[in-house]
C-alpha cells in the first residue's frame, strides 16, 4: 500500500517537472521572441502606441502565444506537484535566455555573463526551495490588499519616473532603462501573481461567483498594466538587461506578497534562514556582475569589450540611441 502511494507520489512528480521545464522553455521563448519583435520598437519614454505596433510583428505574437503556453504549462505543473518543486525550475528561464544568447546572439556572451545568470537562477531556485512558502488563508482582508497596491504601484511608479528620466539624458545607456523597466515589469508580475491566487479561490464557486468578484477585475488591470510595462522594458534595450528582472523579481515579489497577504509561512529554522542568505547573495553577486556586462551596458560603455564581432557592433550600433517613437 505504502509502496503504491509512494510510486503515485513519485509519478506526479515527475509530471510536475517535466511541466515545469515546459513552462520554463515556453517564457524564455516568449522572452526573446517579444525582444525581437520589439528591437525596432525602441523609445526613450512613455508610448501610447508601441502595443499597436508590435500587434503587427509576428515574432511578438509568437512571444505571446509562448507566454500563454508558457502560463498553461505553469498551472498544470501545480496540479501536480508544490510551489516550493516547481517555482525553483522555472527560475532556469533565465539560464536559457541566456544560452540563447550565447549561442545565436550577435554579441559574445562572456563566461562570467553565464557564471553570473547562472548564480541568479541558482540563487533564486535555492533561496524559494529553502524558504518553501505554505499554509495561509485564501482570502486577504481588503485593508492588506489596498495597502499591498499602493506599495506596489508607488514602487513601480518610482521606477518608471527613473527609467524615462535615463531615456531623455543624451548618450545614457539604454541597458540601465531596460533593467529598470525589467525590474518594475517583475514587481508587477508578482502582485498579479497574488490576485490570481485570490481569485484561484472562487473558481469553484461556478461563474456567477467569479464575474462577481473584484480579483477578476483588479487582474485585468494589472495585467493590461504590466503587458504595457513588459512592452517597455522588451523594447527599451538588450534583453540582457531586462530579463533578470523578470525572473528574479517576479517571484521574490509574489513569496513576499503571499507572506503579507495571505499569512503564508516560511522556513525560519537557523540553517534554511542561513541557506537564504547565501542564496540571496548569490543573487545579488549575479546581478553586480551582469551589470558590468557589454550585454547590458552596451558597445559604448564598455570600450574594451573583447572579441566583439564587426558585424554584431554594426547590428547594434542603435544601442547608442533611441529610435524615435513614431517610428512604424
Amino acid at each position: 500500500m505504502q509502496s503504491g502511494r509512494a510510486e503515485r507520489r513519485d509519478t506526479l512528480m515527475d509530471k510536475a517537472i517535466l511541466l515545469a521545464v515546459a513552462a520554463s522553455v515556453c517564457t524564455a521563448t516568449a522572452s526573446l521572441c517579444q525582444r525581437k519583435g520589439a528591437r525596432d520598437n525602441e523609445t526613450a519614454g512613455f508610448d501610447a502606441r508601441l502595443l499597436v505596433r508590435l500587434a503587427r510583428r509576428p515574432a511578438w505574437l509568437l512571444g505571446i502565444a509562448a507566454m500563454i503556453g508558457g502560463f498553461i504549462f505553469q498551472i498544470t505543473a501545480l496540479r501536480f506537484g508544490d510551489l516550493a518543486l516547481v517555482q525553483p525550475i522555472l527560475a532556469a528561464e533565465l539560464l536559457l535566455v541566456f544560452g540563447y544568447l550565447a549561442i545565436a546572439g550577435t554579441r559574445r556572451v562572456t563566461g562570467r555573463d553565464l557564471l553570473a545568470a547562472a548564480a541568479m537562477s541558482a540563487g533564486i531556485g535555492v533561496f524559494l526551495r529553502l524558504a518553501a512558502p505554505s499554509g495561509g488563508r485564501l482570502h486577504a482582508p481588503g485593508s492588506a490588499w489596498l495597502l499591498a497596491g499602493l506599495v506596489t504601484a508607488g514602487v513601480v511608479a518610482a521606477a518608471l519616473t527613473a527609467a524615462f528620466a535615463m531615456g531623455r539624458r543624451p548618450g545614457a545607456p539604454r541597458g540601465r532603462r531596460a533593467a529598470v523597466l525589467g525590474a518594475a515589469t517583475g514587481i508587477s508580475w508578482g502582485f498579479m501573481a497574488a490576485v490570481i491566487k485570490e481569485l484561484s479561490s472562487h473558481l469553484g464557486d461556478g461563474i456567477d461567483a467569479i464575474v462577481s468578484t473584484w480579483s477578476l477585475y483588479l487582474l485585468l488591470a494589472a495585467g493590461a498594466a504590466t503587458m504595457v510595462l513588459a512592452a517597455h522594458a522588451l523594447a527599451a534595450g538588450p534583453l540582457a538587461a531586462s530579463q533578470p528582472g523578470f525572473t528574479i523579481l517576479d517571484p521574490l515579489t509574489a513569496s513576499l506578497l503571499g507572506v503579507f497577504l495571505f499569512g503564508e509561512h516560511i522556513q525560519t529554522g537557523a540553517t534554511a534562514l542561513a541557506g537564504e542568505a547565501l542564496a540571496l547573495a548569490a543573487v545579488i553577486a549575479g546581478a553586480a556582475a551582469l551589470s558590468r556586462s557589454c550585454l547590458v551596458l552596451g558597445e559604448n560603455q564598455r570600450p574594451a569589450c573583447p572579441d566583439q564581432p564587426a558585424a554584431g557592433r554594426a547590428a547594434h550600433a542603435s544601442d547608442r540611441q533611441p529610435v524615435a517613437a513614431s517610428r512604424p
